[in-house]
């Protein structure tokens, strides 16, 4: 943020309620005059200050992009682009930009494999289990967990916890992640299959309503459930807020929710980010991730006239291997560089890019749809 603040004219950040970070984090904000609250709360005094100059939006989730586009659409005269870093995001961009109404070009990051695998598989790995022990103090070894999504984030997860001796199930839609999850040695099964048995529920999917009030009501006594996905969508929350359920908080973002009949499950963050509400996202992680979307961000606003038009583009790959670079002297890692007769051999620079801009590793979005790299659109 404040790399950012010195590198823009001007700078505005708003922390809403529900993807609120960690209490010194927060202190940090306000002390700079950034706001706090609930979504509207919090952007709603930047209004005018992107009515007066270029801007650009640096969003995650698709709700800033969405909420302009809803209350003040004029206000896209005035913005350069669109920098996104979630799947939920993109997939909203993507919506936006097929039924023709993305009004300005935006930059894919999510799909950039600097963000995909760092972000989103190494990160979750570490963060799930520092998550779950923050919370409740827990043991993992022979414990039955289902991991809702196998995408890069529920990789991380079912790695991290099949390390620690858990029995690990796995739901998911796409076929390819499916066979992923069975050539990696997880069961995969339907929820239906396993609520009643597993100890732990873990959404990663970027969905909504992926545990109903219906698996929440077969889940066996001290289940835990928490959510890796998305906002605070993927499971019902809403639905366990009625008369006959009791709510007791244990601690800080761990409520026990109680049935008529005694039995309870340990609802984490109440359903919110896990890793963002109850564990620390490694600063070499946000370094990455950070680097990645200031790139494109500069990108978008520098770009001349004509070269983006209101599509959704993906990161230029020469962009993905710089942000990886420039981390790699924290390992004291030594690069192999090409000779002239190798590089002549592959067709390729020997100062890269190295992979073909529609690389990518797996994503849901660069299988499943078409994507604009800068040479144009491009399917893989």
């Amino acid at each position: 943020m404040e790399k950012l603040g010195s590198i823009l004219s001007s700078l505005g950040w708003a922390v809403p309620g529900y993807h609120r970070a960690r209490t010194h984090v927060d202190g940090a904000l306000l002390q700079r005059r950034f706001f706090e609250g609930g979504f509207e709360r919090s952007v709603s005094p930047f209004v005018p200050f992107w009515g007066q100059k270029e801007s650009s939006i640096l969003d995650d989730g698709g709700d800033l992009t969405h909420w302009i586009y809803k209350k003040y659409p004029n206000m896209f005269k005035k913005i350069k682009g669109i920098v996104e870093e979630s799947v939920t995001g993109v997939h909203r961009l993507y919506q936006l930009s097929k039924a023709g109404k993305l009004c300005v070009p935006a930059m894919n990051v999510n799909d950039s494999v600097t963000k995909q695998k760092f972000d989103n598989l190494y990160c979750c790995r570490e963060s799930i289990l520092d998550g779950l022990k923050r919370t409740t103090d827990m043991m993992f070894g022979g414990k039955q967990v289902v991991v809702c999504g196998y995408g890069e984030v529920g990789k991380g997860c079912c790695a991290a916890l099949k390390a620690m001796g858990s029995i690990v199930y796995v739901t998911e839609i796409d076929p390819i992640c499916a066979l992923q999850a069975c050539m990696d040695g997880f069961r995969l099964v339907k929820l239906n299959e396993v609520i009643r048995q597993v100890d732990i529920v873990i959404t990663c999917t970027g969905n909504k309503n992926v545990v109903t009030r219906e698996h929440l009501d077969r889940m066996k006594n001290s289940c835990i459930v928490c959510n890796m996905g998305h906002s605070n969508t993927e499971i019902d929350v809403a639905s366990l807020r009625t008369p006959e359920l009791t709510w007791e908080r244990v601690r800080s973002q761990v409520d026990h929710v109680i049935w008529p009949d005694g039995k309870r499950i340990v609802l984490l963050a109440e359903g919110r980010l896990l890793n963002l509400s109850c564990s620390t996202v490694p600063t070499f992680v946000l370094s990455i991730t950070a680097t990645t979307q200031a790139l494109a961000l500069i990108e978008l606003y520098n770009a001349p006239e004509g070269r983006y038009k209101q599509d959704v583009y993906l990161l230029p790959k020469k962009m993905d291997e710089y942000v990886a670079s420039l981390h790699l002297p924290t390992f004291d890692a030594h690069l192999t560089e090409l000779t002239d007769e190798q590089a002549k051999y592959l067709g390729l620079n020997k100062n890269g890019p190295f992979k073909p801009n529609y690389y990518r590793c797996g994503s849901f979005q660069s299988r499943n749809r078409g994507m604009v790299g800068l040479e144009g659109p491009c399917r893989s």
